[in-house]
Formats: structure tokens, C-alpha cells, sequence
């Protein structure tokens, strides 16, 4: 009941109760008075009406940065992977600096098994936050469940397989990458260096998403050398390959102990056993995601970067301004900056002039058109 029904049901009964005279008239007119101040307060929002919920004008418009709540779900191996997470929080972090988020509008969740996904998102969808983020394709289906009991809340899923025919609802937006075109220049990167001209490729999940890694990777290194051989190998056939430590470095070290001298992985948490294998075979690995050099340092030959961060950080921008681009797969390439690969003062030393050069000219191939990198 509002407040201005509360104040006329007093006045009402104050009313009926009072015999009548001045003083009852005036009682009831200091209680209409009363009322009113009530009305006047509702109307200038000073009530309890619902902020930042489904429906509010925080969700529908962005609102001030105050307003704006947002919600995130890992994906396996959650954060401190020093990958594909940790860029995802880098993201999360730099909104809350750049946008003026404070920390009380933000709850982000660690990953769990099987239904726990869909549960998490629920629980975030069931809040007051205007965004929400599954981070990693295992969310796909869940993110489209979810934003099915919620079209007012909006929904962003990275890596996410699109539904068949392509066509999403228009309060989820998908945050997908050109990861062939970044693994390209790392595999082409790798067959300049390499001394034995035999490489390596651990994945995470054997599935199309990660083969796109591995197709880049592959053409990378035979643009430059045909007769390079690429030693592939996949952790698992589940969620559970990109948390494995253990299997990534028992499959770098078979990898290595073959011949090749540099391994590139695209496996999560995983791939900190690889690290390990080319520490123990004094080797070199090539990261993911993130710049992985501290990992393992001097044994990082690079990392192939993917902007998880960018997609993050530009998505509840979006929302803040009212241009949440929902409905849409929005890809990240090199062209617009949304994968590329490691090149600073901690790894020149293993990258000659003369390589560098060439790689960025592979680079500029891949920008024009004129090489268009396979992803499968």
C-alpha cells in the first residue's frame, strides 16, 4: 500500500472518530496536510521505490555510474588462472576505477560444475544488477536461459556459441574473438626462433573454439617454414581440461622430450604445468589470454593476448550510456585491437630485430586482407 493511501485511511478514521468542532476540523486538516507532504516526497523520489532492478531506469537507460550494478560468473579455473579470468577481472576492475563503480555495486562469483552455472547467473539475474557476465563459452546455453526469465536485464556472454540461424535476444550480447589471426603471428613467431623446427600445442577442451587457436598457430608457423612439425595435444574432452596443471605439463613434457623447443598452449590453468615442463626441459612456452611472462620467467617466449578485458570493460560502458549492443555478436580481431601478442622490454631479448619485423609484417598481411588465417 502506498504512502498516500496510508495517510488518507488515517485521516479517514480520524474522522469518524472525532465528534466534530474546530479542533477536529483542524486535526484533519494538519492530517491532509500530512498527506500531502507525503505525496510531495514520492514525487520527487524520495520513496523506496526499486533501484538498479528489472525494469528501473538504471537498467534501461545506464543511469548515473552510481546506478550501474554488475555481475559476474567465472569460467573453470576461476581467478588467479593468469589467463583468461584474470583478464576478465581486469576488465571488472578498470570499470570500477574508470566509470566510478564502487565496490558494493559489484558481486562476482567463482565458477562451479554443470548446473551451478546457470544457477550462479540466476542468482546475480535475481538482484538488483543491471549487467551480468558468463565468462566463457560453457555459459552459452545458460546465459540464453537466464536472459529468457529476464529481458530486463542485460547479459554478456564471452566466447559464446551462437543459437542455430544466429539470432540472439536482444538483452544478450555476445563477445566472441579472432583467436586465429593472434595465434598466427605467435606461430609464425615460433618458427623463426625454433632450433629444432619441431613445435608444440597443448589444448584445453578438444572443441571448435579452441581449434581456432590451434588452426592459427599451425599456419602461422608453416607460412614461414612448410616443413615445421606442430606436435598436438588436448588435456580432456570437458570443463575440467582447462584446470589441470598436472595433465598440462605431462603432455609438455612428452611434447618436448619429442624434440620440439617451444610449446604454445590455449588451456587455461592447464597451461601452468606447461609452463613448468619447459622450466624443468629449460624450453620454451608461449602464453595465453594474458601476458603470462611471470609465470615463468625467461621461459615465456610470449603470450598471444586476448582481450577479454577490452570486451568486459567496453560492454558495461555500454550499459552506462544506454548503447548496451544487444542482440549482436560483437568480434574482436586484430584490426580493432582485440588479440595481438606480447613485445616489451621483458621478452625482447629473446625476439630478434629481424623476426620482430617480420611478424609485424604478417601483421599488417592479416589487417589489410591480403592473408586471411584459417580457423579450423
Amino acid at each position: 500500500m502506498s504512502r498516500f493511501a496510508h495517510a488518507v485511511r488515517a485521516l479517514e478514521s480520524f474522522v469518524r472518530r472525532s465528534p466534530g468542532g474546530l479542533d477536529a476540523i483542524g486535526a484533519a486538516f494538519a492530517l491532509a496536510v500530512v498527506a500531502l507532504a507525503l505525496v510531495g516526497v514520492t514525487a520527487l523520489g524520495g520513496g523506496c521505490g526499486p533501484k538498479g532492478g528489472a525494469g528501473s531506469d538504471s537498467t534501461k537507460t545506464g543511469g548515473a555510474a552510481a546506478s550501474i550494478k554488475v555481475g559476474l560468473v567465472f569460467d573453470v579455473g576461476g581467478r588467479g588462472d593468469q589467463s583468461f579470468n584474470d583478464a576478465a577481472y581486469a576488465g571488472l576492475t578498470r570499470a570500477m576505477a574508470e566509470l566510478g563503480i564502487p565496490k558494493e555495486n559489484v558481486e562476482y562469483i567463482e565458477p562451479g560444475e554443470g548446473g551451478d552455472r546457470e544457477s550462479a547467473l540466476r542468482q546475480l539475474a535475481s538482484g538488483p544488477y543491471d549487467v551480468i557476465f558468463g565468462i566463457g563459452f560453457l555459459f552459452s546455453d545458460d546465459v540464453l536461459a537466464v536472459a529468457k526469465d529476464f529481458p530486463a536485464k542485460k547479459f554478456a556472454c564471452v566466447d559464446m556459441n551462437l543459437p542455430d540461424g544466429g539470432l540472439l535476444p536482444a538483452n544478450v550480447v555476445a563477445l566472441k574473438f579472432r583467436e586465429e589471426e593472434g595465434s598466427y603471428l605467435v606461430g609464425a613467431l615460433s618458427a623463426l626462433v625454433s632450433k629444432t623446427h619441431k613445435l608444440g600445442f597443448v589444448g584445453g577442451m578438444q572443441i571448435p573454439l579452441i581449434k581456432k587457436f590451434e588452426a592459427g598457430y599451425v599456419a602461422g608457423a608453416h607460412k614461414i617454414d612448410p616443413q615445421t612439425g606442430v606436435d598436438v595435444k588436448y588435456a580432456g574432452v570437458d570443463g575440467g581440461a582447462f584446470k589441470n596443471p598436472t595433465k598440462g605439463k605431462e603432455l609438455a613434457l612428452a611434447i618436448y622430450n619429442g624434440g620440439a623447443d617451444i610449446i604454445y598452449h590455449a588451456s587455461g590453468s592447464t597451461g601452468l604445468g606447461v609452463f613448468e615442463a619447459a622450466r624443468e626441459k629449460n624450453r620454451l612456452a608461449i602464453g595465453v589470454d594474458s601476458d603470462q611472462e611471470s609465470a615463468m620467467p625467461g621461459h615465456v617466449l610470449t603470450s598471444m593476448i586476448k582481450r577479454v578485458d577490452v570486451a568486459v570493460f567496453n560492454t558495461i560502458k555500454d550499459t552506462k550510456d544506454g548503447t548496451f549492443p544487444g542482440g549482436q555478436a560483437h568480434v574482436f580481431g586484430l584490426k580493432d585491437g582485440g588479440v595481438d601478442y606480447v613485445y616489451d622490454d621483458k621478452n625482447k631479448a629473446l625476439i630478434p630485430d629481424d623476426v620482430h619485423a617480420r611478424v609485424e609484417a604478417l601483421r599488417a598481411d592479416i589487417v589489410s586482407g591480403a592473408i586471411v588465417v584459417p580457423s579450423e
